[in-house]
């Protein structure tokens, strides 16, 4: 018998297993568990519920008596986070396990922040807040997704406001739940497919105010990180202005409110227009001010002498040069005046210092021939001619030949 079950020739039969499994679980005892309600049915005496897990895709079918649900210290609908305590059972009829709870106990706001802190630290740790992170908004997107409620006011608020700034903007809506068990699932898949597409520029989470029960879907650590994944800029507009959930953080952009979004999303045509035109006002006026600015710079620069008359330089140097050549003229006119005359005097006084002016006073120069005929000298001496000496005697108007008879008395 310690041998069956070990093979297909000696198998359990189903009760046995069955029972071998309820035994093992009858020996967990009580367990306090943690969740979201959904799917409450009550029948007769006894309420079907499950209990969800809003950060994983799992689940636990509990049950509990009518009174128990009815004891509850708030009203229980789906989506409310609860703490029960209760008692693994399996159920060997249809072969299911359950949890049979004893107590359920609703999770305070006072807890429900305090786990929001513990995660918002976690996640700024890991640095999903860091600003560096944060993706820059196109200036006007092509496409804008638009994840929110269906037929919500925050759809209208961002669609009415968003067309009338800008006409042409179009939409991709993706209705999803906004709050409850099912919420973040239907966020996610839907921010999963408009961050797919192509055509869509920039992703808006959009949900007006509530309390924190109905906020926490975005809170959620799996929504979070699903938009920290995004490659598409998202902008966060969940809540009114005192609303804060975590994806506000995360997000690249943060809007106070839908309508707020749909102003930070797109441009507003008409203040874009007005820019235009003061922006071509502006640049009117500073071409315009420059041209007068060169003008003025012109109108300076042709003003000077330079350039009023540029001749005038050559002029006055002209006449310089004109002035000059008449002084050098002047003073070379009178450097030669004074100069002849001194050539004049000196000329004069050479002239009387000559001997042609001695001979004209009746004097005469004796010249001796010597041998050689061609050559004669002064006679300096009467020694110089004894007679039959032949003499030159040159007088102021000639010369005349003549023979020495020798010296002779000087009295005589």
């Amino acid at each position: 018998m310690s041998d069956q079950g070990s093979s297909a020739e000696n198998p359990y039969p189903v009760r046995a297993v069955a029972i071998r499994v309820a035994g093992w679980i009858d020996k967990l005892g009580t367990v306090w568990v943690e969740g979201q309600l959904t799917q409450i049915n009550v029948r007769s005496s006894t309420a079907y519920m499950v209990l969800r897990d809003p950060a994983a895709n799992m689940s636990l079918d509990i049950s509990c008596p009518r009174d128990v649900l009815a004891s509850a210290p708030v009203k229980l609908t789906e989506g409310t986070q609860v703490v029960v305590c209760g008692k693994p059972t399996f159920y060997t009829v249809r072969g299911s396990f359950s949890l049979r709870v004893s107590a359920i106990r609703a999770v305070g706001v006072g807890e429900l922040l305090a786990r929001i802190e513990r995660l918002r630290r976690l996640l700024e740790a890991e640095g999903l807040f860091d600003p560096r992170l944060k993706r820059p908004l196109p200036f006007l997107p092509s496409t804008v997704g638009l994840i929110t409620g269906r037929a919500s006011a925050a759809e209208h608020d961002v669609t009415t406001v968003a067309a009338a700034r800008w006409p042409a903007v179009r939409f991709a809506i993706r209705n999803t739940a906004v709050q409850g068990v099912n919420a973040v699932a239907q966020i996610v898949e839907a921010l999963a497919a408009l961050d797919a597409d192509p055509e869509v520029d920039v992703i808006v989470i959009a949900r007006g105010g509530g309390s924190v029960e109905d906020l926490l879907p975005f809170s959620d650590e799996t929504l979070c990180r699903a938009i920290a994944a995004c490659t598409t800029p998202v902008v966060s507009a969940v809540g009114h202005e005192p609303d804060n959930p975590l994806c506000d953080l995360v997000a690249d952009l943060r809007a106070a409110t839908p309508t707020d979004a749909a102003k930070k999303v797109v441009p507003d045509t008409a203040a874009e227009l007005s820019l235009v035109r003061e922006l071509r006002h502006r640049s009117a006026q500073a071409l315009r001010n420059w041209v007068g600015r060169e003008q003025r710079t012109l109108t300076h620069l042709r003003s000077r002498p330079v350039l009023a008359d540029p001749l005038r330089a050559l002029h006055q140097r002209s006449e310089e040069v004109d002035r000059a050549r008449a002084a050098v003229r002047r003073d070379i006119n009178r450097m030669v005046a004074v100069e002849s005359d001194r050539i004049g005097h000196l000329a004069a006084r050479l002239a009387t210092l000559g001997p042609a002016a001695t001979l004209a006073r009746g004097y005469a120069v004796v010249q001796v021939f010597g041998e050689d005929e061609g050559a004669a000298d002064i006679l300096r001496s009467t020694a110089d001619a004894p007679a039959g000496t032949r003499l030159r005697i040159r007088v102021a108007d000639g010369a005349v030949g003549a023979t020495s008879t020798g010296p002779t008395d000087g009295a005589a």
